[in-house]
């Protein structure tokens, strides 16, 4: 059975920074896209980030490209999201997800198949 478990939330002012980790277990096959999403209260559920698990290869939403930082570990069981530059409007519920295909662009939540239970980040100005 897959599980995802995020940590690494927490509260920081504005410019700060934290990384997200994302623990994976449970799915051994070296195909397939992990990504960040989060959302925020009254809002839509938006991607982050996506990475593929075989190769690496990331892409990320307008809203974070150049402070966000998507990368796995070579076991590719721990999957992070470096957040640096923060601003208020990023407060948000973070959660991490596996699909079994190819990571879509743009990031769209349909092909993710397992969700970890998100862990809360909030950025005061």
């Amino acid at each position: 059975q897959v599980h995802l478990v995020e940590s690494g939330g927490g509260s920081v002012q504005a410019g700060g920074s934290l990384r997200l980790s994302c623990s994976v277990t449970g799915y051994d096959a070296r195909v397939g896209c992990m990504g960040w999403f989060r959302q925020a209260p009254g809002k839509a559920r938006e991607g982050v980030a996506t990475i593929y698990i075989g190769a690496r290869t990331t892409f990320y939403a307008d809203s974070v490209k150049g402070r966000f930082t998507i990368s796995r570990d070579n076991s590719g069981n721990t999957v992070y999201l470096q957040m640096d530059s923060l601003e208020p409007e990023d407060t948000a519920t973070f959660y991490c997800a596996l699909s079994q295909w190819a990571c879509p662009r743009p990031i769209t939540s349909d092909t993710f198949d397992y969700w970890g239970q998100g862990t809360q980040v909030t950025v005061s100005s």
